[in-house]
């Protein structure tokens, strides 16, 4: 069963309507709710010095207007405890404004559209303060912050880099930015509350329930076995839903005024606002090598924001550091302190941005000294951890890098730059490699087995909309030696045991480990058991975190990947068009080919969009994403994608989790955007360093390059020959 193109068990209740997300969740024995309304600050940095909600009080239907002034006391978010989703999350706490939209006031009424109408009538006073908004302007204030997303270092340090890179017969030194990137999911954020006594419920969408659970009880000052979530399905994630945000807050906080259950929806503005986003990036990318192309040094230097309140450091050089060979080798993280939303997981957190960088600089190098970008990296591959110098679990990027290449038809390349035509179409090809970590995290999983025959495996871990629900079914049926249709999967409830959720490509690894487990020991129980009681007879299965097991302490566990990309580009206009794109992945054994496929071309698209379109912009005066909706915040739609193929090698990973499995969520993202950008280069000679890569940046550069200077190889300006 497992390995199997099982076709997703929950696909029917989908394509009928009959999965309800959380703003369509209604349950029979609670009233009609309330709907309210976020306002939300107009400055990007200050204090409200005076607010009056008196006439939203006296507009048709409204119940409550809640502010700083009334909102009830709040924990406070408790920098000690380690992952910032389960720290709490006050909403209304004080007059004090930390970034655009953050909210000073919410309208509950009757209906939604008497709340947005009253909203408009609150006016709030403030006082503005001089804030910070510019990632560039603030580079000089960067500091080092203890530890980085994950609880990883900082910085890394081997042999002696700075010798190394200035002796090195040929050096690549270049700067490479990342825009402020939306996780942005179709869902938008929601959540129905309601209280029954002293406990409170509640149907929001969340890709972690028991961290939402914690962070919940924190803000409330009550016992996480107070509150009690459902999130049975989720309408897409991307990292917007690893934590709590201020919809689910302040439907809790107002249902317990108003003594009656509220629901609240966030506008697509508002998520662009209330819903943290992937910091901007500021990237120097060192490479030196010897003639051949062999790595003496690399060198990986990051600077990002964070919120004051909140410290968020993105892992964006820690993809650097175990990716290629070199004895000399440097990383750094930096944060500036900037009065934005705060920074959150987005799409392939570090990874993502990183690879970015650091392929386009990999492809700079080969330009230089004239290499195969190919064979660079397969010059460059290491033996061992280039680091932690121990051996790697499963490590097959070199596979991946020749079967790509073999299926796209790299070999036709053209070597230099706007040599290929294709009518007015320069004709690009470009590729890069990928590393993604893999993560053990702690899960638990129960298996019952009722008088009916039918199992039912139950998880607070959510599926969103990756196919949980279908894995967890299928390793369910294998372990039992059962048919799929006897298993009932149960998911996203705060009473089910205790998972880590859905992130960081860790789900469906560790979520299927714990049901293997679960699964495993109600087998045992079973074959000892006369009969089964009414109740039926259940089992329990977990897993341990990374840090408690010998296979992380003793190897390097990564998925690992190869993209190949061919573009077209309008000789004239600069108008850039994907042409083609292919992906060639090693994840370890593949629980669904056809679930992991799926996810892995979606994930390939993200690539693109940050290669070519996806941008979030700062209003400087205000510290608002002056495009804020999804008409001026641009991600791929269906035409700019043409046909894209994932390819997923066979593997077992025995390290990385029992089952030999490991995370392929993300994998798609890490490194796509970078195959896209070097064929952007191929096809026209120009090099974009500041991403996304639009025509305003490009255009610039193929007016100025000729063919002819082209042809004698003179554009090669960014490298410097030693």
């Amino acid at each position: 069963m497992i390995g199997q193109s099982i076709t997703r068990v929950d696909g029917p209740l989908k394509v009928t309507g009959r999965a309800k997300y959380a703003g369509e969740q209604w349950d029979n024995d609670i009233d009609q709710p309330l709907y309210g309304y976020i306002v939300g600050a107009t400055i990007g940095c200050g204090r409200v010095t005076s607010i009056d909600s008196s006439r939203a009080e006296a507009s048709p239907g409204v119940r409550l207007v809640m502010t700083h002034r009334n909102a009830p006391p709040q924990g406070a978010p408790d920098p000690s405890v380690p992952s910032q989703y389960s720290r709490a999350f006050p909403v209304l706490s004080s007059d004090e404004i930390l970034h655009f939209g953050q909210p000073v006031a919410l309208v509950v009424a009757e209906t939604f559209e008497q709340a947005r109408a009253a909203a408009y009538l609150v006016t709030a006073e403030v006082e503005p303060s001089t804030g910070a908004f510019d990632l560039r302007a603030s580079l000089a204030t960067a500091y080092a912050p203890a530890k980085v997303n994950a609880g990883l270092d900082t910085d890394t340090d081997v042999g002696d880099f700075d010798t190394a890179f200035s002796r090195a017969a040929v050096r690549v030194d270049e700067v490479y930015t990342t825009p402020h990137q939306f996780s942005q999911p179709m869902e938008p954020h929601a959540c129905l509350a309601w209280w029954h006594g002293d406990d409170v419920y509640a149907h929001t969408s969340l890709q972690i329930v028991s961290e939402a659970r914690t962070c919940i009880a924190a803000t409330l000052k009550i016992e996480p076995a107070r509150v009690h979530l459902s999130s049975p399905f989720v309408g897409g994630g991307f990292g917007s839903k690893l934590g709590v945000h201020a919809e689910t807050i302040l439907a809790i906080l107002a249902s317990r005024a108003s003594r009656q259950p509220v629901k609240i929806h966030l506008t697509r503005d508002q998520v662009f606002q209330l819903v943290g986003s992937r910091p901007a990036s500021h990237q120097r990318v060192r490479l030196a090598a010897d003639h051949a192309g062999k790595l003496v040094a690399i060198g990986h230097d990051v600077t990002t924001f964070t919120n004051p309140l909140w410290e968020y450091a993105e892992q964006t050089a820690v993809c650097t550091r175990s990716l290629y060979a070199a004895p000399n080798r440097r990383t750094r993280h930096r944060l500036t302190k900037l009065n934005l939303p705060r920074g959150e997981d987005v799409r392939g957190p570090g990874e993502a941005p990183g690879l970015l960088a650091v392929e386009s600089a990999m492809d700079e190098l080969a330009h230089a000294i004239d290499i195969d970008p190919l064979e660079l990296r397969l010059l460059n591959e290491p033996k061992l951890d280039p680091e932690r110098n121990v051996p790697f679990s499963e490590r097959r990027l070199v596979d991946c890098l020749r079967e790509g290449a073999r299926r796209f038809g790299w070999a036709r390349r053209k070597a230099r730059p706007a040599s290929e035509r294709d009518g007015r179409w320069l004709v690009g090809l470009g590729m890069s490699g990928g590393i993604r970590m893999a993560f053990q995290m702690p899960m638990k999983a129960s298996a019952t087995m009722g008088s009916d025959g039918i199992v039912v495996v139950r998880s607070d871990m959510t599926d969103i909309g990756t196919g949980t629900y279908t894995i967890a079914a299928q390793v369910a049926a294998d372990a039992l030696g059962l048919p799929i249709e006897r298993i009932r999967v149960e998911l996203g409830n705060s009473d089910y045991p205790t998972s880590s959720g859905s992130g960081a490509s860790w789900g469906a690894t560790n979520t299927c480990a714990a049901v293997h487990r679960a699964c495993t020991a109600l087998r045992e129980k079973l074959t000892t058991a006369a009969t089964i009681p009414p109740d039926g007879i259940q089992a329990d299965g977990e897993t341990n975190g990374t840090r408690t097991t010998d296979g992380y302490k003793d190897f390097s566990i990564h998925s690992f990947g190869a993209y190949f990309a061919e573009v077209g580009v309008d000789v004239d206009s600069g108008e850039i068009r994907m042409r083609r794109m292919l992906g060639v992945f090693s994840a370890g054994r593949i629980l669904n080919p056809k679930t992991a496929r799926s996810q892995l071309i979606g994930a390939m698209t993200l690539g693109i969009a940050y290669a070519l379109h996806e941008e979030g912009v700062i209003d400087q005066r205000s510290g608002a994403f002056a495009n804020r909706d999804l008409a001026q915040y641009l991600v791929p739609v269906n035409a700019d994608i043409p046909v894209v193929d994932a390819i997923l090698l066979d593997g077992f990973d025995e390290q990385a989790s029992i089952l030999g499995v490991k995370g392929v969520g993300e994998l798609g993202v890490c490194g796509s955007g970078a195959a896209v950008a070097n064929a952007v280069f191929n096809a026209t000679g120009v090099r974009v360093r500041d991403f996304p890569i639009t025509i305003e940046k490009l255009l610039p550069g193929l007016a100025e390059t000729s063919i002819a200077a082209l042809e004698r190889g003179t554009d090669r300006r960014r490298a410097t020959l030693g």
